[in-house]
């Protein structure tokens, strides 16, 4: 029995979700329930330093330090997660725990003013929604894998590997789906 997507897990497109949004990505969930599901796409880095968006919290941008492209919903607007140095915590001011150490970061305050000390982080601009339902339908539909994440998977310093490596890791046919091409038609 496929797993349900929750948050903190992944969401792995299969090669048929032909959706260039989608295509080959990594979701990252951030809220999964009965009103629909919301995560980060964590495998498309952008090349807008984090610097020129948020300058005072680029010294914590995990590598590469860049803005990733969450998802098409409202791209103008940012979601930080950060990994907290001192591992799982309640919320906090500034900071939302999620799963792990890792939990969603206030961007409108500065880094001193929250209230747990940061160890890497990621901005997306944007995010990816499904409302009620909706997920579960391309889930069934096959568009979708859910798998457990990493704690390394949202940090990832290689994310353009991530399709790849977070499938080869399942072992069986997720393995095996790994190698499929990115062009199939070229194969």
């Amino acid at each position: 029995m496929p797993a349900p997507p929750e948050r903190g897990r992944l969401l792995v497109a299969t090669p048929t979700l032909e959706d260039s949004n989608f295509r080959r990505s990594v979701v990252f969930l951030l809220a999964a329930d009965e009103d629909g599901a919301l995560g980060v796409v964590l495998n498309r880095p952008s090349e807008t330093p984090v610097s020129e968006i948020v300058p005072h919290w680029s010294p914590l941008a995990s590598s590469p330090g860049v803005l990733f492209v969450g998802g098409p919903v409202q791209p103008n607007a940012a979601i930080c997660v950060g990994r907290n140095a001192s591992g799982p915590s309640d919320d906090v001011e500034g900071y939302s725990h999620l799963v792990d150490d890792l939990g969603t970061v206030d961007l409108h305050k500065e880094p001193d003013e929250i209230e747990v000390r940061l160890r890497g982080l990621r901005v997306f601009s944007g995010y990816s929604g499904w409302g009620p339902g909706q997920l579960e339908e391309e889930i069934g539909a096959g568009a979708w894998v859910v798998l457990e994440s990493s704690p390394e998977d949202v940090l990832a310093s290689d994310p353009e590997a991530l399709w790849e490596r977070v499938l080869r890791r399942q072992g069986g046919w997720l393995a095996v789906l790994a190698r499929h091409p990115v062009d199939a038609s070229l194969n």
